[in-house]
């Protein structure tokens, strides 16, 4: 009990730094836009526009890249605000800092989908890998990323699954709520909300 306590005040510090993570093309850019409607402000540099792959915007912040080079300085100007950091760099993230994680799941067919539209519409070429071993590797990581985040004594972790949020959001919405301290405004994160963009969609059995 003693240590679930410990965890929930972290959740709702308002020292914390709010990262959005997950593997690329999860959620993580809605969850970022949700995040900004309902109150907490992004860390974000517009160095990477919207386009037909993200229409509202990527939200990144592109030293984040830089982390694991030992570029953490930026970090202070996180303070009280959100972040997106893909599941790859969560462990350069350094440990002198609270942390309240949102982390992104997405069925593996529909990620798989989406990137690859997202390599063809800029022209690059396809991995030399097949979806089954990608997913394997995908799978292997998110494994390895779920241990590490549940062993950090800073870090406290909420995991949602993009299509359940799409497909009810209010429910998720007031778990983030819950989860970032119970101040955020939930009816402008509901408006952010846009099936239409629910694109790459798994097929029904």
């Amino acid at each position: 009990m003693a240590d679930l306590l410990k965890k929930l005040f972290k959740s709702q510090s308002p020292s914390a730094i709010t990262i959005v993570s997950g593997l690329p093309r999860s959620g993580t850019s809605m969850m970022m836009k949700m995040l900004e409607a309902g109150g907490i402000a992004p860390l974000t540099d517009d160095i990477r526009s919207a386009d037909p792959d993200n229409p509202k915007g990527y939200y990144e912040y592109e030293r984040v890249k830089q982390m694991g080079k030992g570029d953490i300085a930026w970090l202070a100007d996180a303070l009280g605000k959100s972040v997106k950091v893909i599941s790859a760099l969560l462990k350069h993230l350094p440990a002198d800092y609270q942390y309240q994680v949102i982390f992104m799941h997405r069925d593996m067919p529909e990620i798989l989908a989406s990137q690859q539209k997202m390599l063809e519409r800029r022209g690059e070429s396809e991995a030399a890998i097949d979806d089954q071993k990608m997913t394997e590797l995908f799978q292997k990581h998110l494994g390895s990323v779920e241990q590490w985040l549940n062993a950090q004594p800073n870090i406290s972790t909420l995991e949602l699954h993009y299509s359940e949020i799409v497909a009810d959001p209010l429910p998720y919405i007031d778990r983030i709520n819950t989860f970032l301290g119970g101040k955020l405004d939930t009816e402008k994160m509901l408006e952010v909300v846009d099936p239409a963009l629910y694109r790459n969609r798994k097929e029904s059995s």
